[in-house]
């Protein structure tokens, strides 16, 4: 455990001393503040059941941000390491390879939640300055928000690692991830529509993997344990992907 949380916050540091780090922060808090203010703006036009939280996080700009975002986070994980010729010293020293795959899953991770925390902001003035307006259906329901976009993270961050893992090039390998969140977050919706089918268990079947539809479930405090199941399985099975991956090139090099 003590080598990993080391590996871990040698992860960290790396992530918090790039400046990469922090045009992503401020890329983030300024697209997530014009997408609150665009938010309060459609709400402020008309009466309407849905809320603050709602209005935030399930619509086109927040789903087109946060597909970059992780793409961003992780696209050097592995790629600049191979590139840097850095990868040498993880290979070396005493550390089994599921350490440095989950060290650099989980410092990706914790970065992406710290990139969230401004938006708690976002909502405790909105409450605030609305005289006591609620900003989701029930106070669950915004921890329900916030674990559903954690569990979609975990998801993302563990395609952007993959996609790290299998170039040497960082650009490809944001280029790869984007390509790949892009299509899952859309595909699920279109398909059924596209191909006109109207077979419930079709629709079904897509809502079951579509993370939109989940997002806005949860934002309504929706909470389903098989979405928790399924982004914690296939979260899982990239995180499995990508360890194989990075043995067999730490092998060949």
């Amino acid at each position: 455990m003590r080598t990993f949380l080391v590996q871990l916050l040698r992860e960290v540091r790396s992530i918090f001393y790039t400046p990469v780090a922090y045009v992503v922060m401020a890329m983030f808090a300024a697209l997530m503040g014009f997408n609150f203010q665009t938010a309060f703006t459609v709400l402020n036009q008309q009466p309407s059941d849905v809320t603050i939280i709602e209005t935030t996080f399930v619509n086109v700009i927040f789903i087109f941000v946060f597909a970059i975002t992780t793409s961003l986070i992780t696209m050097r994980a592995f790629s600049e390491e191979f590139r840097m010729g850095t990868i040498e010293m993880l290979t070396t020293a005493p550390v089994t390879d599921w350490q440095v795959v989950l060290a650099k899953f989980f410092g990706a991770l914790l970065f992406y939640i710290v990139l969230f925390v401004p938006t708690v902001a976002f909502f405790a003035i909105f409450h605030y300055v609305s005289g006591g307006a609620p900003v989701a259906k029930s106070v669950e329901a915004i921890g329900s928000t916030y674990l559903i976009l954690i569990l979609i993270g975990m998801l993302f961050i563990s395609i952007g690692i993959f996609a790290s893992v299998l170039v040497r090039d960082q650009v490809n390998a944001a280029v790869i991830s984007i390509s790949v969140t892009i299509v899952y977050l859309w595909l699920p919706l279109m398909l059924a529509r596209l191909l006109n089918m109207t077979d419930p268990r079709v629709t079904a079947a897509t809502e079951f993997v579509s993370p939109i539809a989940h997002l806005s479930d949860f934002t309504k405090g929706l909470v389903d344990s098989r979405r928790i199941v399924w982004y914690v399985s296939v979260t899982t099975v990239f995180l499995v992907l990508t360890h194989h991956v990075f043995h067999s090139r730490k092998l060949k090099s």
